[in-house]
């Protein structure tokens, strides 16, 4: 099932309908274990190829400019889920990947893991942001010109590994996706403070700023396994569905997480004065007075107002809304993996797919 936001359709009832009739498709029943001790389990059973992706990328990483070694290591030593890349090596593993494969997944993790960091240190520059993961972000520590140039370098380093593999259809998947990750950015950088951002406005910058790099991450999986064309866009839409839900659940934790456990500040969001769907839902519910409060808060990058924001998202239930529209996108990621066999890789994947809407950080 491709993502319904392709067509243009918010999450209201004909959102919900379709995507819960897709997920109750999945002959997936509901995981029983305590949501970390899933990721735990996925952690462990990718633990030789997470090893063979950190060598990868240190040896990527490394460059005659002692300042370039010097911000790559210490993002490498920030950690981080890796999830994006672990969707290559799941996807991979799903389909049978043998020693050999695995070796060629690990070079297109790395690859998509760089371009995601390289994204995360643009953004943490244009954002003005200081912390990521409990720690100084780079520009904080090395200031912006050496993080936007280090970007670069990552960027650029994904892009010679991608020539080494002599492969145009991961060219061709990649060039689109980083394309369509920087018009997401510059259309978020659009809409910064206006509070009449609408829910297709909204989905459509998701979609292009981590959404797409999630059905890449798959993409290239499947691809790199000589997946058929039907096997391969199922995957693809699994990491689609599977971004959505990421991102809106990572929305809603700027305003219902907690700072030490999310690893950066909470309010940011509202400091940048971006309007996410828990917003959009309470501007739609809210009392005039309360609406209006929204308005400037957001038009102001005001992080005082944070908690009355947070009341006025919780009396309007727009904090559940977002988060019902996040679950379903996570099931409907789920029922895309119908195409493939029963296997320990498949339920790590439903892992992930659980995992992005029940985490706290």
């Amino acid at each position: 099932m491709t993502s319904l936001i392709n067509s243009g359709i918010t999450p209201d009832a004909q959102l919900s309908a379709e995507l819960l009739a897709t997920a109750q498709r999945s002959k997936l029943s509901p995981a029983k274990q305590p949501m970390a001790a899933q990721i735990a389990g996925v952690q462990t059973l990718l633990e030789p190829d997470l090893l063979r992706l950190n060598g990868v990328l240190r040896a990527e990483l490394a460059s005659d400019v002692d300042l370039i070694g010097e911000i790559g290591e210490y993002l490498i030593a920030a950690g981080g889920k890796r999830l994006r890349p672990m969707l290559v090596l799941l996807t991979a593993r799903a389909l049978g990947a043998g020693p050999k494969n695995l070796e060629h997944s690990a070079s297109l993790a790395a690859i998509v893991e760089l371009i995601h960091t390289a994204t995360l240190l643009h953004d943490d520059v244009v954002d003005e942001s200081d912390q990521r993961r409990n720690r100084k972000t780079a520009n904080a520590l090395w200031g912006n010109a050496a993080s936007v140039l280090v970007g670069d370098f990552l960027y650029s380093r994904a892009f010679q590994m991608m020539v080494r593999l002599q492969d145009m259809r991961v060219m061709d998947i990649l060039a689109n996706t980083t394309n369509a990750i920087a018009e997401g950015e510059v259309l978020q950088l659009i809409h910064k403070r206006d509070p009449a951002v609408s829910q297709a406005q909204y989905f459509e910058v998701i979609k292009r700023k981590t959404a797409v790099l999630f059905e890449a991450a798959c993409r290239l999986g499947a691809h790199g396994m000589g997946a058929n064309s039907t096997v391969e866009q199922a995957l693809a839409d699994f990491g689609l569905n599977l971004g959505f839900a990421f991102q809106i659940a990572d929305d809603l934790l700027d305003y219902t997480g907690d700072a030490d456990v999310i690893g950066k500040n909470i309010g940011d969001d509202l400091a940048e004065g971006k309007s996410t769907l828990p917003i959009i839902f309470a501007a739609a519910r809210a009392e005039a007075e309360d609406a209006e409060f929204l308005e400037r808060a957001l038009k102001n990058g005001d992080r005082d107002a944070l908690t009355e924001l947070i009341r006025i998202l919780r009396s309007t239930d727009a904090i559940d809304a977002s988060l019902e529209v996040a679950r379903e996108y996570s099931a409907a990621a789920i029922a895309a993996l119908d195409v493939l066999p029963q296997s320990q890789e498949r339920d790590a994947l439903v892992a992930l797919a659980n995992y992005s809407t029940a985490r706290n950080n």
